[in-house]
């Protein structure tokens, strides 16, 4: 835990660094553009940590076989991000209504948060898992921190390997909604792409920060949802009311803020106890 602690410092400590070159080399504006996406992409993927935590629940995959796991899930979706990122530059830039659509759909996203049952998913009956035991080859044994493995001279997948799958395709459902939440402050491809990377980059080191924690941010969700509510709202409301970027920081920070006080003050006992055993 404390080992995690620091690393997420240090990815944090990084990513100011690099804002800092920004500011040095594309002004101030840029570098509060690239702060407040930053911001967003990387409280938001705070969800994705709770699914992970469930997702390697459900496969029962070991400690040490997880941080391979996330390794690999964080390459991929640097590629993938990239590629979504690249595809959502272009659409905004030929069709400017796309920036209506994408806020329209962030607003229906954060209704869904607040309302929708927030049960945990059941991976087993998912598309992916059908598609995998139909046409992949598993093996429900684990090798150690392998993906796959040869078991009766044929190639098998290991649920490592699938777990890795699902994980792959959670980070594109996520970032449906995380990208177009950051095209609300800018549609410039550089600071879009890099604020993402700078927030996957620290997430593996945040995964064992938070998933201990998980617990004690009952209310973050509900957060979150008011964050991807505002921004879809400011998306939509661009022509006629513009929210200026250092506001926009403000309130998301503020949102953000209140929900995690208030978690930690509702759970405070949760935590006393767990201190105690």
């Amino acid at each position: 835990m404390r080992a995690a602690t620091k690393r997420t410092a240090i990815w944090i400590v990084l990513s100011l660094l690099f804002n800092l070159l920004v500011w040095k080399l594309r002004g101030p504006d840029k570098a509060l553009e690239f702060f407040t996406g930053y911001v967003i992409e990387y409280s938001l993927s705070v969800d994705n940590i709770f699914v992970f935590v469930i997702i390697f629940a459900y496969f029962k995959v070991p400690p040490m076989a997880q941080h391979r796991a996330l390794v690999w899930g964080i390459v991929g979706a640097l590629v993938m991000r990239g590629i979504m990122i690249l595809l959502g530059v272009t659409l905004v830039s030929r069709f400017h209504f796309i920036l209506y659509i994408f806020g329209i759909f962030l607003l229906v996203t954060a209704i869904r948060m607040l309302f929708g049952k927030a049960g945990e998913p059941d991976f087993g009956k998912s598309l992916v898992m059908r598609f995998c035991r139909n046409w992949i080859p598993i093996t429900p044994e684990f090798y150690g921190e392998d993906f796959r493995a040869r078991v009766n001279k044929r190639w098998m997948l290991t649920p490592l390997g699938v777990a890795l799958i699902v994980i792959d395709v959670m980070d594109l459902v996520f970032a449906v909604d995380s990208i177009p939440a950051v095209f609300a402050i800018t549609q410039d491809p550089f600071i879009v792409y890099t604020s993402n990377i700078c927030a996957i980059l620290g997430l593996r080191s945040l995964y064992f920060v938070v998933a201990r924690l998980m617990d004690r941010f009952v209310y973050l969700r509900i957060g979150l949802a008011f964050v991807l509510g505002f921004v879809g709202l400011k998306m939509i409301v661009a022509k006629y009311f513009s929210v200026p970027t250092l506001i926009s920081l403000g309130i998301i920070v503020l949102i953000l803020a209140i929900t995690v006080v208030i978690s930690v003050r509702v759970t405070k006992n949760r935590g006393d106890a767990d201190n105690r055993k």
